[in-house]
Parts: structure tokens; C-alpha cells; sequence
């Protein structure tokens, strides 16, 4: 089998303290951080001169990772619209599933995350709800119910 996990998503983001802390609220925690630079680096990701630094946040289950990553060097690129609709092609959203929605919203705001739409309630399965959080991120909740 070539095929072990999906080890991590990586998020660029412009402020390192601000994501971390955003997704501290939500529940992931810090596993650590680093700087990177070097020819490694500059040839993993086919850019030249870099130096990011890197926090690795870790799931409460152990089980998924995001790397967030601030690059000093080379120059960052954003795209455009910051605060691009669900329906942007490319890697939208990220999902969490979560005991509670209105205490996660509740732990969340502090930290700048708006709701996108509504708190909706799908059949009798899920309260679910889009947040964006800092850098533009857009991430889903999904509340178990039933």
C-alpha cells in the first residue's frame, strides 16, 4: 500500500500569533514550532531564498494536523479576494466536527472569526455553520445531533 494518511492541510497566513490563536480556540493544539530555511526548503517548494516560520497545530484526537506557515522570504503572494465565497474553486473550507457550535462560536469570536451565513440545522444529523477566521480562512462546524 503506497497510501499511509493524510498527514496535514498547510495554511500561509500573515499573522503567525493571530492564526495560532485562533485555532487554540477552536481546540487544536500547539505541537510546535519552527523556522525553515534553506536549499532543502527552497527546493520542496520550487521557490527561492525561503524562510517561513512554521507552527504545527495537532487535533485533540491525535489524528490531523495543520501546518500554518508565515513566510518572511521569499515574497508572499495572496490571492484575491481575500474573503472569497464558498463557492471559490481551489481548497475552500476546512471542516471540524465539534460537540457544540454556540460554544465554539462563542470561544471563536474573541479572535475575530464571523459567521458566514447562519447556523443551520441539516435533517435531524447536524447543526452546521461557516466562520471565517483570520487571514480570510473559511472553516466549517459541524454539530452532531440525533
Amino acid at each position: 500500500m503506497t497510501f499511509q494518511r493524510m498527514d496535514n492541510v498547510g495554511i500561509v497566513v500573515d499573522d503567525l500569533a493571530a492564526a495560532v490563536a485562533f485555532f487554540r480556540a477552536l481546540g487544536l493544539e500547539l505541537e510546535g514550532e519552527t523556522t525553515v530555511e534553506g536549499s532543502w526548503v527552497d527546493r520542496v517548494v520550487g521557490l527561492d531564498g525561503v524562510r517561513a516560520d512554521i507552527a504545527m497545530m495537532r487535533t485533540p484526537d491525535r489524528h490531523s494536523r495543520l501546518e500554518l506557515s508565515k513566510f518572511h522570504a521569499a515574497k508572499v503572494a495572496r490571492a484575491e479576494p481575500r474573503s472569497a465565497p464558498a463557492n471559490t474553486l481551489g481548497i475552500g473550507r476546512i471542516m471540524f466536527a465539534v460537540d457544540d457550535v454556540e460554544d465554539v462560536l462563542a470561544r471563536l469570536r474573541p479572535h475575530g472569526a464571523e459567521l458566514v451565513g447562519e447556523v443551520v440545522q441539516y435533517e435531524n444529523k447536524y447543526r452546521l455553520c461557516y466562520v471565517r477566521g483570520p487571514e480570510g480562512i473559511l472553516v466549517a462546524l459541524a454539530e452532531e445531533i440525533g
